[in-house]
């Protein structure tokens, strides 16, 4: 069982594109939040579906059905509570890929707390900046190595009040392994003042730009509903099925496809917590655990075509996107002579969900996005905010005069100058340059500021190393 059609108008599933484009649209419910209406609802209806499956390179494997993920990450509200979270609290989460990671963003989603994830690859300054610019309340961590760098940070961010490591005991920590056990699984919603709304902000990622400093970007409690399309109709994941998106927890595309999209629509995730990666070790998980649909940039599709993809048993994987970067033909060519899977690309940002993707019953484009996503009005236009002619490149636009689709983000964190710069004419300007072919496809250009004149012409990054991918060495 899934619960994707309880929000999708008419709870109908859609059979080509443009009766997906045309008529898909989601039903939002008041005050809607994940933890209570998807994670404890599966626990209610069917507590033994799995939902995690996590494995780490010493061996170490946990499954978790909704039941155990559920009772958890109530237990965990229950610790952050004691430890004096509270609604509107922010809270950075550097948990690489531990299974710990879905414990700590649900619970704070039950609380009303601000969940901050970040990676690992952070070094002082960067956790000082950051601490600083959300007022972050607590830090939860694993590494010792990251570890190391938000102690040295600590002196420079007054608002940290407590460090809770969730790996070994250390001076100056919480250990969560020492304490969680002394906390039961009762908490029941929040009501009054204390409840979660819909415009509420749950979720904060930085995001870095071509200059300045990282910008905070803001979700609301609706955010998930919007990955329904990205979990359903770009990687079409399966009822019962096991996905695997490659991405650290620090980083958007996790959200993307690590948790909300690909509960709702039943699913359980597959995680793979890698110290370093080896595309032979990932092959040989996705043979071992029957993985059914992938998703990575691709980058990793290049290194597993590398690694003898054909040597393993891929069998059980249905279906294979990619998105991060735009997607080389050669690769692509390569990895369907490897598995018969065509990949499907999709655009997107960490302001939002998938806004371009090639979805179901779309024939791939190699290197192309796609086409827009439903409940997305893109645009592709001028300096002069004319509309682009086919083949024309021009600046990527959202246009917001009707309504603003589920998933866009609601703004930048305490930085309403950045906002109004990004947000005007009734128009979301996403920064990134892209043309349309004949068909409607969109192509990828980079950034507005990303693209090389030589000679007078504009020259695509991505052009240059689609050339360079079909050289021999």
């Amino acid at each position: 069982m899934n619960f994707y059609a309880d929000y999708v108008e008419g709870g109908k599933d859609f059979t080509n594109y443009e009766d997906l484009k045309n008529n898909f649209k989601i039903n939002v419910p008041s005050n809607f939040n994940f933890s209570y209406d998807i994670i404890d609802r599966y626990e209610q209806r069917e507590p033994k579906k799995r939902a995690l499956v996590w494995c780490d390179d010493t061996g170490e494997e946990q499954i978790f059905t909704f039941a155990e993920v559920a009772r958890e990450s109530r237990r965990t509200a229950q610790y952050l509570v004691s430890k004096g979270i509270k609604k509107g609290d922010a809270v950075m989460l550097i948990l690489r890929r531990r299974y710990e990671f879905w414990f700590f963003i649900t619970a704070l989603h039950r609380i009303g707390a601000i969940a901050v994830p970040a990676t690992k690859q952070l070094l002082q300054k960067d956790i000082e900046y950051r601490t600083n610019a959300a007022k972050i309340k607590m830090i939860v961590s694993y590494d010792d190595t990251i570890q190391e760098e938000i102690e040295k940070a600590l002196s420079a961010s007054p608002s940290v009040e407590n460090l809770v490591t969730v790996g070994s005991e250390r001076k100056g920590w919480i250990s969560y392994k020492q304490e969680i056990g002394s906390f039961n699984d009762n908490f029941p919603r929040p009501t009054g003042e204390n409840a979660t709304k819909n415009e509420d902000v749950m979720l904060l990622y930085f995001t870095s730009g071509t200059s300045g400093y990282p910008k905070m970007v803001q979700h609301n409690f609706t955010y998930p509903l919007g990955h329904i399309v990205t979990a359903k109709y770009w990687q079409n994941v399966l009822d019962d099925g096991l996905h695997l998106s490659v991405a650290e927890t620090g980083w958007a595309k996790a959200v993307w496809g690590k948790i909300y999209g690909q509960w709702i629509c039943g699913t359980a995730i597959f995680v793979y917590d890698m110290v370093q990666f080896n595309p032979g070790v990932m092959l040989q998980k996705v043979q071992e655990y029957r993985v059914t649909t992938f998703c990575a940039p691709p980058t990793v599709y290049n290194f597993l075509v590398r690694a003898s993809i054909k040597k393993y048993d891929l069998s059980s994987l249905k279906y294979l996107t990619t998105a991060g970067e735009a997607l080389n033909p050669e690769v692509y060519k390569k990895v369907y002579e490897a598995t018969g899977l065509k990949m499907h690309e999709g655009y997107g940002q960490t302001e939002s969900t998938v806004i371009a993707g090639t979805f179901s019953g779309m024939e791939p484009k190699p290197g192309s996005m796609g086409k827009p996503a439903p409940c997305y009005d893109v645009s592709i236009i001028r300096a002069d905010g004319t509309k682009c002619d086919p083949m024309e490149q021009g600046s990527i636009v959202i246009n917001l005069e009707t309504s603003r689709p589920l998933g866009l983000f609601t703004g930048y964190y305490h930085d309403e100058e950045r906002t109004n710069a990004v947000f005007e004419n009734n128009k979301y300007f996403t920064g990134d340059t892209a043309y349309y072919d004949e068909d409607g496809y969109i192509w990828f250009v980079g950034r507005n500021d990303d693209v090389i004149k030589s000679s007078g012409y504009r020259v695509s990054p991505f052009e240059i190393e689609s050339i360079l991918q079909q050289h021999p060495a």
